[in-house]
């Protein structure tokens, strides 16, 4: 007999999970390897990387098909399109009454078997028959396990109870829940969570979820039930605020079932009913709002059924199996927004959602203000302003009360309760709405005046911040704690002035007593993140601190180093202007954030912007502090750095010369300060192409830099990086490519893989494997390089266009000179329009778009492009150049296609001698110049003298063309 047997993957949408259980059941059941989508799958799993080798792995997808299967934005779309485009074999079975117009156009026309409407025999037939064919008998087939029929299939049951059909059941007799929230959405994680440790949790069936108010635990809930209900024969949603009244609602569903004695009293008949549960199948129990598990424990039933908590307490783990519930996840916000406002585009959707924190409630109560009439820039200016007044207006359906009024409760039992809970809670609600370290509290403690109690109490914070947790008013993790920002907003504006202003010092006193340690170290990033994200935070008002500035300092520093360019600049300019405001334009703090503002906007790309103000910060330190001040030196480095952005090699080479003599003189060799200088200067005459001067100063400055700092620190990386880049352009490529191998997995390790200085180095790494000729392995890297560039940057930003750049060279050494024509000419437009059209990198666009018009044929149009950029960097740059020598190279290629042999030979041989003079003979420069001069003669029917030229030493390996820059 032939083996039926398949591996079987069966598709579903969220809605449909009670469909994808019995059909799985069923296949299972009939002999069939079956796989659920996302139901065999652990948290954490990789979902497109899981789902492909489910598809890889099965026979056949089965994709049970409603409308919900096809709603706009699923996941499962992802999983029809994969399949259909792929070898693997669909059976569609419609689970809901479906159109055509319901169904995508690349699945319309499939045949498929529909389940919806049939009894469990006729449906388990159909399915059965899409999935092995019309040959496989079909009926009578009885329910599997059913008394006195025959068996659909053979072969052993499932473990685990028998799915029900769906259709079959519909709301069970004994129901009490409150209708279905219409505007529900998201969340399918979380309830194929629930239902899988309701099914798999063996006798113990009591699952508990626990979140903040608002965050949608009872939401939940209550959609489990509906979208369960045919599962079960017995549902029953109580109120559990009260726990003392838990007597009376089991009597009532001791009534229902007929099992209640009325003169016995609700505790005999709440026990009765606690027995009979223990022998009966398929029910389930939502205890909604319950706050204390030991109170609730006496009253958990045993047996077979399901027992599902929702509560602000996160305490359950003796008695039930607790998740803790967060807030949306910002896709669901946005499926949510768009479902209620209709007219909302995706920009306002998400800057609401930031707003709000994404909190559920939050949500749909903006949804119901801003539905109702009120414009959306009018609702968030209500939010910041006043927060508690507007998160009471907005209806929010299946919420018992607005999110105002549940913060309102739970502070007040709080108060009522534990004091000290409530001054720790609105002492958090004047920090960042990031998570707090539970350190900074006690390293504060003693200087902390609106915290009641001994300030040496041992315990501190700890037993205050269980009962934040108790109450669902914060999320306490090992080590912090995290209040959501609409709580904290709520309270910041239900606190008066004079109590707000002793908050406000208190929180100043935590920031004050956190060292995160030095903000250049990457070590001390991830404390130093956790701080920003609080001293960023605009309600605290950290500018009139004056106790605060050295740490703000340090914090700008800090983001200029992690790379967070955009945020550094944000708060060095406010910081810049309020201090100013304060102490003057020439105070030192004040210059400092000066400093550190014009170095955001060079990473940010405004170079043109930040030169005047390190122009003028350079100048005031100068006048206030003097010319040899660690502070001027500092300002007359960054002018450096600056003015060969600009490509003003030479002024800025006289800059960094001058710092670096003074910071030898009054710091020593290896002082970080001069070691930066000396660094400067070598990018700098590498600017220049003096590489092999470049090379010195890069070798002695990483060997210092390795001895004070190590290998792995950025500044130590970054001189590799240097030295690398001026290796390649010497022509040690293989050394190059080991240096820029070994920087570029260092960099990745200790920073990450977009970090300004890691991309860099791809760069670098990607430009010596072209010049080794790995052209299809440099096309990869700079590709993945400028993805990231773009995301991070904008494609006008120089790093940008470096990397655009680079992938045009590549191009052409592909041999794709077309699209290295388009990609040259998008980029020279861009650095002509932000960088001018006579700045270094313009002349290297123009120079490589000439030598891609050259490959296309197109040699007049090239010549004159070669003619014009040779002109301009002999102005610029001077004749002796390494660009100068390789725009009058390549403008000679293409004389000498033009047939313009003398021109061509003129140009050869000036740019030959200047090479063997600056590089030496055998430089690969040079040998490539020779090469081209030599078939230049040859083709003016000089074969002699260009026999002369070439011997087996100075013959070129690579064939002769252009310089790829």
């Amino acid at each position: 007999m032939t083996d039926t047997r398949q591996r079987l993957f069966i598709s579903y949408a969220g809605p449909d999970r009670a469909w994808a259980e019995w059909a799985g059941w069923q296949l299972e059941r009939a002999g069939h390897q079956v796989e659920v989508d996302r139901w065999d799958w652990q948290t954490g799993d990789d979902f497109i990387h899981r789902m492909d080798r489910a598809l890889k792995n099965a026979d056949a997808v089965v994709a049970l098909f409603s409308n919900s299967y096809f709603a706009p934005e699923r996941w499962t779309q992802i999983e029809w399109t994969s399949a259909v485009a792929s070898k693997y074999r669909l059976v569609p079975v419609a689970v809901a009454p479906l159109t055509v117009d319901d169904i995508p156009p690349i699945l319309s026309a499939r045949l498929r078997k529909d389940l919806h409407g049939l009894d469990e025999t006729g449906a388990a037939a159909a399915l059965l028959e899409a999935v092995e064919g019309p040959s496989r008998p079909t009926g009578p087939v009885a329910f599997p396990g059913g008394a006195g029929t025959p068996e659909a299939v053979s072969g052993p049951e499932p473990t685990g109870q028998r799915p029900r059909l769906p259709s079959s059941a519909g709301q069970p007799d004994v129901w009490n829940v409150r209708r279905r929230n219409p505007t529900f959405s998201g969340r399918e994680a979380q309830l194929v969570q629930l239902r899988d440790g309701l099914l798999n949790g063996g006798q113990s069936r009591v699952h508990a979820l626990h979140g903040m108010g608002g965050v949608g635990k009872s939401q939940i809930a209550l959609e489990y039930a509906h979208r369960f209900a045919s599962q079960y024969d017995l549902v029953w949603w109580i109120d559990a605020e009260q726990a003392d009244q838990f007597p009376v609602h089991y009597t009532e569903l001791a009534d229902r079932l007929g099992i209640a004695k009325p003169d016995a009293g609700s505790e005999h008949n709440a026990r009765a009913l606690l027995h009979d549960l223990r022998g009966r199948q398929r029910w389930l129990l939502i205890l909604d709002n319950a706050e204390h598990p030991d109170q609730i424990d006496p009253w958990l039933p045993d047996g077979p059924g399901h027992v599902l908590i929702t509560s602000r307490n996160p305490n359950w783990g003796d008695i039930a199996h607790p998740t803790a519930l967060d807030v949306f996840t910002r896709p669901d916000s946005l499926t949510y927004l768009r479902g209620r406002i209709p007219s909302i585009t995706d920009e306002q959707a998400d800057t609401l959602a930031k707003d709000l924190g994404d909190l559920p409630l939050a949500l749909a109560q903006a949804a119901g203000v801003i539905g109702n009439g009120m414009t959306l820039d009018r609702y968030r200016k209500l939010l910041t302003s006043s927060t508690a007044r507007i998160l009471r207006e907005g209806e929010a359906p299946g919420y018992p009360a607005s999110l105002a009024a549940a913060t309102d409760i739970a502070t007040t039992r709080l108060d009522d309760n534990h004091p000290d809970a409530t001054a720790l809670l609105r002492l958090g609600a004047f920090l960042g709405p990031e998570p707090i370290p539970t350190a900074w509290l006690e390293t504060a403690r003693p200087r902390l005046t609106t915290i009641p109690g001994d300030p040496d109490d041992l315990m501190w914070p700890h037993a205050s911040l269980q009962h934040l947790g108790r109450y669902g008013l914060a999320r306490i993790d090992h080590e912090t704690f995290q209040i959501h920002r609409l709580t904290q907003a709520v309270l910041r504006d239900q606190t008066g002035p004079g109590q707000a202003a002793l908050i406000r010092a208190d929180a100043t006193a935590i920031f004050a007593a956190v060292d995160p340690g030095d903000p250049e170290t990457p070590e001390t990033w991830p404390a130093w993140a956790s701080l920003t994200s609080h001293l960023s935070a605009q309600h605290i008002g950290i500018t009139n601190r004056p106790e605060l500035r050295p740490l703000l300092l340090r914090a700008v520093l800090f983001l200029i180093r992690s790379g967070q360019s955009r945020a550094a600049h944000g708060l060095a300019d406010s910081l810049r202007q309020a201090w100013g405001a304060e102490l003057g334009q020439d105070h030192p703090d004040v210059l400092s954030c000066a400093q550190y503002f014009g170095h955001a906007m060079i990473d940010l790309g405004d170079s043109k912007n930040a030169r005047p103000v390190i122009e003028e910060t350079l100048e005031r330190r100068r006048a206030t502090l003097g010319d040899d001040h660690p502070d001027t030196l500092q300002s007359a480095n960054d002018l450096g750095v600056t003015l060969n952005t600009f490509g003003e090699h030479a002024e800025a080479r006289r800059m960094h010369e001058d710092t670096l003599i003074r910071r030898r003189r009054l710091l020593g060799d290896d002082h970080l300060h001069t070691l930066q200088s000396a660094s400067n200067l070598g990018t700098v005459l590498h600017s220049l192409g003096e590489y092999e001067e470049s090379r010195r100063m890069d070798e002695d400055t990483l060997a210092r830099y390795r001895r004070t700092l190590g290998d792995d620190h950025p500044h130590t990386l970054h001189s590799a990086y240097s030295l690398a880049t001026s290796l390649n352009e010497l022509g040690e490529h293989n050394e190059a490519r080991r240096m820029d191998e070994d920087t570029f997995a260092r960099y990745r390790r200790t920073l990450g893989d977009d970090h300004p200085d890691t991309l860099h180095s791809a760069h670098s790494l990607a430009t010596t494997l072209n010049e080794l000729g790995e052209h299809n392995e440099a096309r990869r890297m700079y590709e993945d390089t400028l993805a990231r560039r773009r995301r991070l940057l904008g494609d006008d930003h120089p790093e940008t266009l470096r990397t655009t750049h680079g992938s045009a060279v590549v191009l052409n050494s592909l041999g794709e000179h077309t699209e290295s024509r388009r990609l040259n000419e998008d980029t020279l437009t861009r650095r002509r329009r932000t960088l001018g059209d006579d700045h270094p990198d313009t002349l290297r666009s123009a120079h490589n778009l000439a030598a891609a018009l050259h490959n296309l044929g197109e040699h007049t149009q090239s010549r004159r492009l070669d003619e014009d950029t040779l002109a301009r960097r002999r102005r610029t740059v001077g004749d002796d150049h390494p660009d100068t020598l390789d725009s009058a190279h390549s403008l000679a290629i293409t004389l000498r296609a033009l047939h313009a042999y003398p021109e061509a030979v003129h140009l050869l041989e000036d740019v030959r001698a200047r090479r063997r003079r600056l590089l030496g003979d055998d430089h690969p420069d040079t040998l490539r110049a020779t090469q081209t001069l030599a078939n230049t003669l040859t083709a003016m029917g000089k074969r002699f003298e260009a026999q002369k030229l070439l011997s087996p030493k100075k013959q070129s390996k690579r064939r002769p063309g252009r310089k790829r820059r």
